[in-house]
């Protein structure tokens, strides 16, 4: 690999403490010097949700550190404020459970999200399927983490080529804006001069 072709992002998954992932980081940018960094302090190992608390503790310490973090955390709206307030570079909010592929189990609350953000919003965890990340991009995101959704695909190439479609009718979808959704009828093919 040519390390200048590619934007590396060190990563703690699998850190269950907040000094265990700034320790990671720190560790990583002085083994690559990469100050762009994900965040993920995970509570427990069966349903792998970031535990906020350490997360927010350990965002304020890589902020201080001049680190850019982008931050997995649930879909908690107050809590993403929060973290965009404390000097995130990116929210990354949960879908659902890491590798459940059940997709997004709240889409008002990853609109809300999305709507109060001004950083950038990546629908991490939870994706299964190319619909998945079509309606995450319509709702407004700016990106979709889709690892276990292509890397547990019966075809994992054909699986990556639909992510990359799904994500691009999604993002287009939303910038085209959707029609109203009514309760009723409203015919789209005018009634006047018909036989």
């Amino acid at each position: 690999l040519k390390p200048e072709r590619f934007t590396f992002l060190p990563n703690t998954a699998g850190c269950f403490t907040g000094e265990d992932a700034v320790r990671t980081l720190r560790l990583a940018r002085e083994a690559g010097g990469w100050g762009l960094v994900k965040l993920e302090v995970l509570s427990n190992s069966a349903h792998l949700y970031p535990d906020m608390v350490e997360t927010l503790r350990a965002l304020d310490l890589l902020v201080k550190d001049g680190f850019d973090v982008m931050v997995y955390c649930t879909d908690d709206v107050v809590m993403a404020k929060r973290l965009e307030d404390a000097g995130a570079a990116a929210v990354m909010p949960a879908a659902s459970p890491i590798g459940s592929g059940l997709g997004i189990q709240n889409r008002v609350n990853i609109r809300l999200i999305v709507e109060q953000a001004k950083v950038p919003v990546l629908v991490d965890a939870g994706v299964g399927t190319a619909s998945d990340a079509t309606i995450a991009m319509e709702l407004g995101c700016d990106a979709v983490i889709a690892n276990t959704a292509i890397a547990a695909a019966r075809d994992p190439i054909l699986m990556g080529s639909a992510m990359k479609h799904a994500v691009i009718a999604g993002r287009e979808a939303y910038l085209a804006g959707r029609m109203p959704k009514r309760m009723y009828a409203d015919p789209s093919s005018p009634m006047a001069g018909l036989i």
